[in-house]
C-alpha cells in the first residue's frame, strides 16, 4: 500500500486526510506534520493518523503532499531537501508555486505534480486542477487523480494555466460567498429577517448549482428559463448590467490571476 504524508495539516490538509480515510485508505498508511502540538493531538484523536516531523514524513512517504502556505515553503524545502528520495512523488497544494521550484530544491529527477484545489474539499466537493512537472509521468498524474477524487472532481491542465485556475476556481468559492452575502443583505433591506433571507438564498444557490452540475445545460439557457418578458428577473438583470457586474467579475478574476503570477514570480526559473 502507498504511504502518504501530508505536510501541513491545516484546513485543506485535514480535509484531504479525512477524504482519503473515507475513500478506504487505512490510517496506518497515512501520516501528517503539524507545527501546533494541540492541533496535531486533536487530529490524531479524531482520525487515528500519526503526527510526525518533516524528516520522518519524508522517510516514510511514497507520496508527499505539501499543503503549507506559499510564504512557508522555503523552510519546508530546507528540511526536505537532505532527506527526501528522488523516487518520492511530491504533490504541491501551494498556490502560485511552480513545479520548477520543487525540482530545483529537491533531489534531481524528483517527480512533482502541482495541484490547485479549493475549500469545498472540506465537504468533499472540491474542484482540483493538476499539472505535471518535468519528471512526473502519466502514472503520477493517475495516482494524484485517484487520491483527490476522494474529495471532489479533478481536471488535468497545462501548468501554464494554473494561475488562471487559481483565480477562477481556487478563489472561486469566495466570489459565491460574497454574492450570497450581498443577496442576504438585499433581503434584509426588503424587510425579510436575516435567518430567513439566508435560508432562501442558500437553498436557491444549492439548487441552482445542482441544476448546473446535473442538467448539462448552459447557464444562459437556465437563466433565460427564469427570465420572463417584462418580469421581475429581467428588471434585476438590467440593473446588474447597468452597474457593470459582469465586467467587474471579469476584472476581479483577472486581478486574482495577476496576483497568483506575482506570488510565484520570485520562484520561477523560466
Amino acid at each position: 500500500m502507498t504511504t502518504i504524508a501530508v505536510i501541513g495539516a491545516g484546513k485543506i490538509g485535514e480535509a484531504l486526510l479525512s477524504g482519503l480515510l473515507q475513500g478506504g485508505r487505512d490510517a496506518s498508511d497515512l501520516v501528517f506534520t503539524e507545527k501546533h502540538p494541540e492541533h496535531a493531538a486533536s487530529l490524531t484523536a479524531r482520525y487515528g493518523v500519526r503526527g510526525v516531523d518533516v524528516a520522518e514524513a519524508a522517510h516514510l512517504a511514497d507520496v508527499l503532499v505539501v499543503a503549507v502556505k506559499p510564504q512557508d515553503i522555503e523552510p519546508v524545502l530546507d528540511q526536505l531537501a537532505p532527506v527526501i528520495e528522488s523516487r518520492t512523488l511530491v504533490v504541491s497544494l501551494c498556490a502560485g508555486l511552480p513545479t520548477a521550484l520543487f525540482e530545483r530544491r529537491l533531489p534531481p529527477g524528483t517527480p512533482v505534480v502541482r495541484v490547485m484545489p479549493n475549500t469545498p474539499m472540506v465537504v468533499g466537493r472540491a474542484m482540483s486542477a493538476i499539472s505535471a512537472g518535468a519528471h512526473a509521468g502519466a502514472e503520477h498524474l493517475a495516482l494524484v487523480e485517484e487520491l483527490l477524487s476522494t474529495v471532489g472532481k479533478v481536471a488535468r491542465v497545462p501548468e501554464s494555466q494554473q494561475d488562471a485556475v487559481t483565480a477562477l476556481s481556487g478563489s472561486g468559492p469566495a466570489y459565491f460567498f460574497y454574492l450570497v452575502e450581498a443577496m442576504i443583505d438585499a433581503g434584509i433591506l426588503l424587510g425579510i429577517p436575516r435567518d430567513l433571507a439566508g435560508q432562501l438564498i442558500i437553498q436557491s444557490a444549492v439548487g441552482a448549482a445542482s441544476m448546473l452540475d446535473e442538467g448539462g445545460q448552459h447557464p444562459v439557457i437556465l437563466r433565460e428559463a427564469v427570465t420572463s418578458p417584462a418580469g421581475t428577473t429581467i428588471m434585476a438583470i438590467r440593473e446588474l448590467e447597468k452597474h457593470g457586474v459582469r465586467a467587474a467579475l471579469l476584472a476581479a478574476i483577472e486581478a486574482a490571476r495577476d496576483r497568483s503570477v506575482e506570488l510565484g514570480a520570485a520562484h520561477r526559473t523560466d
